[in-house]
């Protein structure tokens, strides 16, 4: 064939294209899979560093399998399904798309030297898009151990620093209910009048200066979420009590 022709060309063009074609599939789908890994272990991450277990993705599994010991389905009425997969079937985005009495409710609980500890993972909104993370309880039902924060599209400087540890160092050991055991959550607010966050029986932490809607997503994701927990948590209560 004449090197030269048209008809060359366009054939070896076609080929060019084809082969890389199959190249960038078998990359896109090498790299899906690495992908997918990489967000599993982040997740078993996130979830040990509320009870302050700090790991690299490697050391993760092998972590998350020797402190978390239960792995939940709540129910909205405080039942537990025990033939739910909890870390690999519950997809939080998708079950915030049901009315909450389909939803599945996943907690993980930690035991960490004899002491356990319950982790929730909560989402919500923030300025720009979708914010999360986890908290978690300590044994009494009701102090923070420990929160992660991340976001999808906050600003630079302002919303995005929930990420940051002095932001998520000032909900440690606040209290999430008052003496009757009624949800009052924690509020990240401006008008705080503890900046030095001395007192852990406000339900407030200090906001973040220029990141006031962002504060509230925050807010209102942690008392919405955990508002789903109450009967299970109030469960938990009188079974202490009757032990005691």
């Amino acid at each position: 064939m004449d090197r030269d022709s048209n008809l060359y060309t366009f054939l070896f063009a076609t080929i060019m294209v084809f082969i890389i074609a199959i190249v960038l599939a078998y990359t896109s789908q090498s790299l899906k899979v690495l992908q997918k890994e990489n967000i599993r272990k982040e997740k078993m991450q996130n979830i040990l560093s509320t009870v302050g277990v700090i790991t690299n993705r490697e050391g993760a599994e092998e972590l998350f399998d020797k402190y978390i010991e239960e792995q939940l389905a709540v129910q909205n009425d405080g039942s537990i399904d025990p033939a739910i997969d909890v870390f690999n079937d519950i997809k939080l985005v998708l079950e915030l798309r049901k009315s909450p009495e389909n939803q599945n409710f996943p907690l993980y609980v930690a035991n960490i030297d004899s002491e356990r500890f319950y982790i929730i993972p909560i989402r919500g909104n923030g300025l720009w898009n979708a914010i999360w993370g986890y908290i978690s309880l300590k044994e009494d039902l009701n102090t923070v151990k420990g929160v992660v924060f991340d976001h999808a599209q906050e600003t630079a400087g302002l919303g995005a620093e929930i990420t940051q540890d002095w932001f998520k160092e000032r909900f440690i050991n606040e209290k999430l209910f008052d003496s009757d055991n009624n949800l009052m959550g924690i509020t990240v607010s401006k008008t705080n009048n503890d900046p030095n966050n001395e007192d852990k029986e406000d339900f407030e932490v200090d906001a973040i200066s220029g990141a006031t809607i962002t504060g509230d997503g925050v807010s209102d994701m942690i008392k919405e979420r955990l508002e789903h927990y109450v009967p299970y948590l109030n469960t938990l209560r009188s079974n202490k009590i009757a032990l005691n």
